[in-house]
């Protein structure tokens, strides 16, 4: 995806996005990442689109695939991207409003199944089915990140790959959130990347893809291959 392919596919989101907030009581959507991608400031803007630009060049050097799964969906912000790389993709999350309030806007393409992470569970999942899982900025969400993990594992075909990106929650990220405002509060993060790279690291290696930014970063981004 070029430069102006890239910014088309920011607009178009973020003019769904703002509409959704304007519709919505204002917080209910805070941990989908609305405001943030939706941002006045640009910094804060750019931060937040720029990790996804990251991920989606890393992704498209190494399409085609079959199967993806886009674990901790939100608002879908990367559905339309996935479904344009990949045969089949699954859209899985505990809260479905937020992608049911932008799909009004942005329709869901057909090779895109959404399941209810609270109907649906990750060991419900096909083992061993997925050439990739997206796993962005939602596994400092999850209470029990083991078990998360192997289930994560397990659902990859054999080379399949995990791309994760999370906080640093280091002082900078800190005072960066209160600066942006109080939908940042951080009050449902369990953990910071520091503790998710641990933890993949008993799994499999991983592969650094951008760091947001040195020297005191805000977001890393790596990948992890079965």
């Amino acid at each position: 995806m070029n430069a102006k392919e890239f910014n088309a596919y920011k607009a178009r989101y973020r003019a769904a996005i703002q509409q959704v907030l304007s519709e919505t009581e204002k917080g209910r959507l805070d941990e989908a990442a609305f405001p943030a991608y939706s941002h006045r400031n640009p910094f804060i803007n750019r931060l937040f689109w720029q990790r996804l630009r990251k991920v989606m060049d890393y992704i498209q050097t190494r399409q085609p695939y079959q199967s993806i799964l886009d674990f901790g969906c939100g608002s879908g912000v990367m559905l339309p991207f996935l479904a344009s790389v990949s045969a089949q993709v699954t859209a899985l999350d505990v809260d479905l409003l937020p992608l049911q309030s932008v799909q009004k806007y942005i329709p869901l393409a057909q090779n895109v199944a959404v399941q209810d992470a609270t109907q649906t569970r990750l060991a419900d999942l096909p083992q061993n089915a997925y050439d990739l899982i997206v796993a962005l900025d939602v596994l400092e969400h999850v209470h029990d990140l083991p078990k998360t993990l192997s289930e994560l594992f397990g659902l990859l075909k054999p080379n399949g790959q995990l791309i994760v990106s999370g906080p640093t929650e280091n002082i900078l990220y800190q005072v960066g959130r209160k600066l942006a405002g109080p939908e940042y509060s951080g009050a449902y993060h369990e953990r910071g990347i520091a503790e998710i790279k641990t933890e993949i690291l008993k799994l499999a290696p991983i592969q650094r893809i951008a760091t947001l930014y040195p020297p005191l970063p805000l977001f890393e981004i790596f990948s992890a291959k079965k």
